[in-house]
């Protein structure tokens, strides 16, 4: 479906890497104030902080050449991939339009017929990619739903927390403490929930699970998330939570950017391995842009990126 009416230069997401000694605490979004919209033509801006901001639409879905659905713990990778790609493709520069939220989500916006709406703004755009766990991959291949799945990076678990650590915090089996108030993503749509519960069933049994995802739920200690990737970090920086799980790169993203956030290492025993996956949709509108996207992932460049946010690649990731 083609998007209609619609010319709107939505906000970025993160901050290319120039940006980041020169921004503040980012508790409060916007976090790039459109620095990432990566449209050619951005049209009047008008932007209000703390009303108009959707910081995971990035660029024009009205004249894209190219249409990426993003699981949305990759936020920040992807203005410098990006960056990269349309150097190898200059035909795609300002022709780029992408998604980066939860991978749940972004497959209830495709099953809505590509649909999503936003308050008061509706878009329909199709994906030419989606990106997100390789097992959802792998599945949606076998459905015949993409194509050419390919994989390209692993990620690991890790606690996120304040600089400084008040609480204490040294382990999964912390959670469970009745003090702590935590941010936990949402199972119903954000995948890294699955490789969490798994997390704590090796750190504590099903007790601790239970306890973390239940019980405090049920008491309003744990709080569940619906775009963990933004709520956790501003919960915490804002002193609204004190801990809670995140993919290891987004804890050293927070740290790269400088905000008040640190990581407790979660021991590989008890930890689990993610493998990103992406694929080409099989109705994509543009097959050649999304294959030579797919390519340009698994080069040394893409892969360097990965890594300076603590990304592994799939062979140092799964030995």
């Amino acid at each position: 479906m083609k998007l209609k009416k619609l010319l709107i230069p939505l906000l970025g997401a993160t901050l290319m890497s120039p940006l980041y000694s020169q921004n503040k605490l980012q508790a409060t979004p916007p976090w790039s104030k459109g620095a990432n919209n990566p449209a050619a033509s951005k049209g009047y801006e008008f932007q209000v902080p703390d009303v108009d901001n959707v910081p995971d639409l990035h660029g024009n879905p009205a004249d894209a050449r190219l249409v990426l659905f993003i699981g949305g713990n990759q936020f920040f990778v992807l203005p410098q991939l990006v960056e990269g790609f349309v150097k190898l493709h200059p035909e795609l520069a300002g022709h780029i339009y992408y998604e980066t939220l939860p991978p749940g989500i972004l497959r209830r916006q495709i099953a809505a017929n590509d649909t999503l709406t936003l308050g008061n703004l509706t878009l329909q755009v199709r994906p030419d990619v989606y990106e997100a766990g390789a097992r959802v991959l792998h599945a949606m291949e076998q459905q015949k739903q993409v194509r050419n799945v390919t994989e390209y990076a692993t990620n690991t678990l890790e606690i996120m927390v304040p600089a400084d650590n008040p609480k204490h915090i040294t382990s999964l089996n912390d959670l469970a403490r009745p003090d702590l108030r935590l941010s936990m993503p949402n199972p119903q749509w954000e995948g890294v929930a699955n490789q969490i519960a798994a997390a704590l069933r090796k750190a504590g049994g099903d007790a601790l699970y239970q306890q973390v995802y239940q019980a405090k739920v049920e008491s309003g200690s744990t709080v569940l998330t619906e775009i963990h990737h933004r709520q956790t970090p501003m919960r915490i920086m804002q002193g609204k939570a004190d801990a809670g799980v995140t993919w290891a790169s987004e804890v050293q993203f927070q740290k790269k950017i400088g905000n008040p956030i640190t990581g407790v290492e979660i021991p590989d025993s008890q930890n689990s391995t993610a493998i990103y996956a992406g694929g080409v949709m099989v109705d994509a509108p543009h097959p050649q842009a999304a294959e030579q996207w797919l390519a340009y992932l698994k080069t040394p460049e893409a892969q360097g990126i990965y890594h300076q946010f603590g990304f592994r690649s799939i062979e140092a990731g799964t030995k």
